[in-house]
């Protein structure tokens, strides 16, 4: 009879071990997951991701923890862009940041029920060797001067964030980077024959060498 006990015992232990991991599982599903998606690929973005984790954190929400983050990337393949938005819809993710325009153009076509958080971006101005992005003066553009991209990644964290938590989309607004940046690539100067004075190098807030 004390073996049969102990059979028993051992088979409710054992049962009792098999469950756990199913229950660790149905508890991580429940965690919010956002569904990252973009027209690049995961080096040329590193960045943005980056800014955009840093966002979501400053709201509470950090990544493996107590949120989950699905990437989709068409590594600039932009007929993917409709099939990766169509799975992350199927996977009914909590919300969707869209990392650029063509992302936000087929989130928004994909679904109607969850929310889809953008960070804009602008073109470089047709002014010669001048741009409104940092990362053309860093490519070897002259000079720019712009919001700053990576600020405005943040932001849509923050906004991503602030959803998770349970505030409705529609009661948040549209903003733009407040942060402004000036960026002179003196490589470049030097490339043209030109020069800048001490003063103008002086108010910028990075000199490339």
């Amino acid at each position: 009879m004390a073996i049969h006990i102990r059979r028993r015992e051992l088979l409710v232990t054992l049962g009792g071990a098999a469950a756990w991991p199913l229950a660790a599982r149905a508890q991580q599903s429940a965690i919010p997951v956002i569904g990252w998606i973009s027209s690049s690929a995961p080096a040329d973005r590193a960045r943005y991701s980056t800014a955009f984790r840093q966002g979501v954190r400053e709201t509470g929400y950090v990544e493996g923890q107590n949120v989950a983050i699905e990437y989709r990337w068409a590594h600039d393949q932009h007929d993917r862009l409709p099939d990766l938005a169509a799975d992350l819809d199927r996977r009914q993710v909590t919300v969707i940041a869209a990392h650029d325009t063509p992302s936000s153009i087929v989130a928004k076509a994909a679904t109607t029920t969850i929310p889809i958080v953008f960070a804009g971006g602008s073109d470089p101005v047709s002014v010669p060797a001048f741009f409104l992005l940092r990362e053309f003066a860093e490519a070897g553009g002259l000079m720019s001067y712009g919001t700053s991209i990576t600020d405005a990644y943040r932001q849509a964290g923050v906004y991503t964030g602030r959803i998770l938590k349970g505030e409705k989309p529609a009661d948040l607004p549209v903003i733009q980077s407040s942060k402004f940046e000036f960026v002179i690539n003196l490589n470049s100067a030097k490339a043209f024959g030109l020069s800048f004075s001490p003063g103008l190098l002086a108010i910028a807030d990075e000199v490339i060498e």
